[in-house]
């Protein structure tokens, strides 16, 4: 498809936003105009989010100046609007541009460039990998709370390019950088969690008809055996800690711990056991105070010490199996998929 034509705009203050690509084959751009200055949409941005559009970021050190020739791609990757299946992303460099893409790598960007999105979709996972393999850093939002936040502080609208204009005010720290490791687990991982959920949903309404489901769920569980193989092979490759862990917990034989200790150590960044024990929600109670933490990471924990302990198991158990695991990573010096 032919790109449509394109009306001029303001060009953008900021130096490090030139060089865009030409547009894709599959690709539509369109143009914001810049409102007038002094209105009340210039008003009501806050300090740090540029002027005129509101979507220049701020001067700090996550948006210093880059090398020559790099540039920052902000996407927010959303649903369809028509049928709402699919993803479609929408990307711009300046804030003033917007594009549209229906995967990653229709994406005009080369290696050393620097590509920060909100989330990564599962079945985006492959382009994702490609850009990774074409010399890009690609970083991912820490806390999807973050964007809801920072866009009321900003008082933009609940809108794809509101959101992008908001991944550009945010810094560079609250952004994850990823590894083709991390990617590659994180969908493996995925997959055998959702064959869980259903292997679990068939149980409960086994239990409460007369129907069974046994050799469906018999089926079932001989998919997720071979997923956890494949899991237990992968992290043992991609984590050298990985098969220290097992040997020390004794969890040959558990394929429900193979797994769940594959997801442990995959989600965490292990930079300190501080950061690492509120990531698993291991703190003491305090309700003043709102403290962050992954509830899928803390289930695979659970189940994990479920395995190593047996049921009834407290948070002193999982943080003693925690521990366990962070000791054997700082003795190897070495540390999950990033």
């Amino acid at each position: 498809m032919e790109p449509i034509l394109r009306r001029e705009v303001y060009p953008p203050v900021e130096d490090w936003a030139r060089g865009l690509g030409p547009l894709g084959n599959a690709m539509a751009e369109m143009v914001v105009a810049a409102p007038a200055p002094g209105s009340l949409k210039t008003a009501n941005l806050s300090e740090g989010a540029g002027d005129g559009f509101g979507c220049l970021p701020s001067p700090d050190k996550a948006h210093a100046p880059v090398g020559e020739g790099v540039n920052r791609f902000f996407c927010d990757v959303h649903r369809r609007a028509r049928n709402g299946e699919g993803y479609r992303i929408t990307f711009t460099t300046d804030g003033v541009t917007f594009r549209h893409a229906d995967s990653f790598a229709e994406i005009p960007v080369k290696a050393g460039d620097k590509v920060f999105v909100d989330v990564i979709p599962l079945n985006h996972t492959d382009d994702a990998i490609g850009l990774l393999r074409r010399g890009v850093e690609l970083y991912s939002l820490r806390r999807l709370t973050l964007v809801e936040k920072k866009r009321g502080e900003l008082k933009l609208s609940k809108t794809t390019r509101g959101d992008i204009k908001t991944l550009m005010s945010l810094e560079e720290r609250w952004f994850r950088k990823l590894s083709e490791d991390f990617l590659i687990m994180r969908q493996m991982i995925s997959v055998y969690r959702g064959m869980l959920r259903t292997h679990q949903r068939l149980l409960n309404i086994g239990k409460a008809t007369e129907t069974g489901f046994r050799h469906i769920i018999k089926s079932l569980e001989e998919e997720m055996d071979g997923i956890v193989s494949k899991i237990a092979e992968e992290a043992g490759r991609r984590c050298p800690a990985y098969n220290k862990v097992v040997e020390v917990l004794g969890i040959h034989g558990s394929p429900s711990a193979l797994a769940a200790l594959a997801e442990v150590l995959t989600y965490p960044e292990w930079r300190s056991w501080r950061r690492t024990r509120n990531y698993f929600g291991l703190w003491h109670r305090d309700r003043k105070t709102r403290y962050h933490r992954s509830k899928t990471a803390r289930q695979a924990l659970e189940r994990l010490t479920i395995a190593v302990k047996g049921y009834r198991v407290k948070g002193r158990d999982l943080e003693e199996v925690l521990k366990t695991i962070w000791t054997i990573i700082k003795a190897q010096k070495t540390g999950p998929p990033a």
